[in-house]
């Protein structure tokens, strides 16, 4: 049995702020970040690395005020570890707060890129440090493997409270354009693939290479994510010089008690210069056929592992617009309620990667884009997020993401190819999605 000390205290600073004031120290650093709502935890350092969630016991308390020993939620895997109900965490200002990157194709035996090949393939970390913010307010948590020392507590108090306001600035960068030659052949094979009935849908990727004029860090990508004008959930995972980065729109599943939602998100254009002109172009997307029909593959899936773990589902029948910086999205909301013993895990897992990552059938979609991508996903398009001691959290879809190491980098973007798709209009709906990545070097 594992067990974990976690000290909360309340705090009034801003997270980011407090973020980057002690960063410096840690090189080990994780964020899940939602920039509409209060769902922010900003983690520094690593306590433990642990394969599974089943034999963790924690005391939690505020200051030196312990509480007594709780069992953590196992919110991953199936097995004997059983999660606390609500009353079991009474008292406890917040349960210890596990960060998870998981990768697109976990057992693809392609190579990663060397950036991305070097971060440690594990499940679940505990950060020594979480900066905390959610319905319940702003945290500082100290975990330890032993009684949490009292001055460290207070020295990190003192840091937040002292921390300057956050500074943005901007990195020069060029990109190396890929070779439109290789895409269309790409294309081409995946358009083979499904006039044969092999699949219905296939789900490719593009990457670039960026270079930087100057160094930068993890700091600056996170603070012009977060400040900048991409919206959904920033994602941040740092492994000593290397760290995975971005700003998705794609929930990919949240649980609360016996609350779970998801969504489904498939179907791409432009947003406009104008309201009117991104209207108009909505419009011409909710009418669109291949887009309705792309859509309609994630919609189905979603439902179908809803259905079968769940009650109280809901999914509507028909789809709405989800508006970004760049490009809007066709979007329908998941919500059910989950039944006794699934976990998030359990949710997770059965869910990723959807036929909006990877196509449908996803076995099938997943070893067809095995043979035609250069390449190994790594964390892009992957679920990232994070699980705390009553198992509840959340996952994200990896996309509009970036792995760097404070010279160079890749960039990765993605777009949904049915019967009918044109190279031409799917390399530059992966362009458009790019400038979301591209907007953390102040672009």
């Amino acid at each position: 049995m594992t067990r974990i000390y976690t000290c909360n205290i309340p705090i009034e600073a801003d997270v980011v702020d407090a973020f980057c004031a002690l960063q410096k120290g840690f090189t080990d650093q994780f964020v899940y970040y939602d920039k509409a709502r209060a769902c922010r935890y900003m983690g520094l350092g690593r306590c433990i690395a642990l394969p599974s969630l089943r034999e963790v016991e924690y005391e939690s308390g505020e200051g030196a005020e312990a509480r007594a020993p709780r069992g953590v939620g196992d919110g991953f895997g199936a097995g004997s570890g059983a999660a606390p109900d609500g009353a079991a965490l009474e008292g406890a200002a917040q349960p210890p707060v596990f960060f998870s990157f998981n990768r697109f194709d976990a057992t693809n035996p392609a190579p990663a890129d060397e950036l991305m090949a070097s971060f440690p393939r594990l499940r679940f970390m505990l950060p020594e440090i979480v900066l905390i913010e959610n319905e319940r307010g702003r945290f500082l948590q100290v975990n330890s493997l032993g009684p949490v020392y009292p001055g460290r507590v207070a020295r990190f108090q003192r840091m937040v409270a002292a921390a300057p306001r956050r500074r943005a600035e901007a990195i020069p960068f060029t990109v190396e354009p890929d070779s439109r030659a290789v895409w269309d052949a790409e294309m081409e094979e995946a358009l083979a693939a499904i006039a044969a009935g092999r699949v219905s849908k296939v789900v490719l990727s593009r990457r670039q290479r960026l270079v930087a004029a100057r160094p930068f860090s993890s700091k600056d990508l996170l603070v012009n994510l977060i400040d900048g004008d991409a919206r959904g959930t920033v994602l941040l995972y740092r492994y000593a010089d290397v760290f995975f980065c971005g700003c998705t729109p794609e929930l990919l599943v949240r649980k609360q008690g016996d609350r779970v939602e998801s969504m489904c998100l498939a179907g791409t254009c432009p947003a406009g210069a104008t309201d009117a002109e991104s209207e108009a172009l909505a419009a011409a997307l909710m009418a669109d056929g291949k887009n309705r029909a792309e859509h309609d593959y994630v919609v189905r899936l979603i439902r179908s592992v809803l259905e079968r773990v769940c009650y109280d589902v809901d999914v509507p029948a028909t789809p709405q617009i989800m508006r970004l910086a760049h490009v809007q999205h066709l979007f329908t909301p998941a919500a059910a309620r989950v039944l006794a013993g699934v976990t998030l895990a359990d949710l997770m897992e059965d869910l990723h990667p959807t036929p909006a990552v990877a196509g449908t059938p996803v076995g099938e979609a997943k070893m067809l884009l095995r043979s035609i991508e250069p390449y190994n996903r790594g964390f892009f398009a992957g679920a990232c997020g994070f699980v705390d001691g009553a198992g509840d959290g959340e996952f994200s879809v990896a996309l509009r993401t970036g792995v760097f190491d404070g010279e160079m980098g890749w960039v990765y973007g993605g777009c949904g190819i049915v019967e009918g798709s044109d190279a031409a209009a799917e390399y530059d709906e992966i362009g458009l999605k790019l400038r979301t990545i591209l907007s953390a070097f102040g672009a």
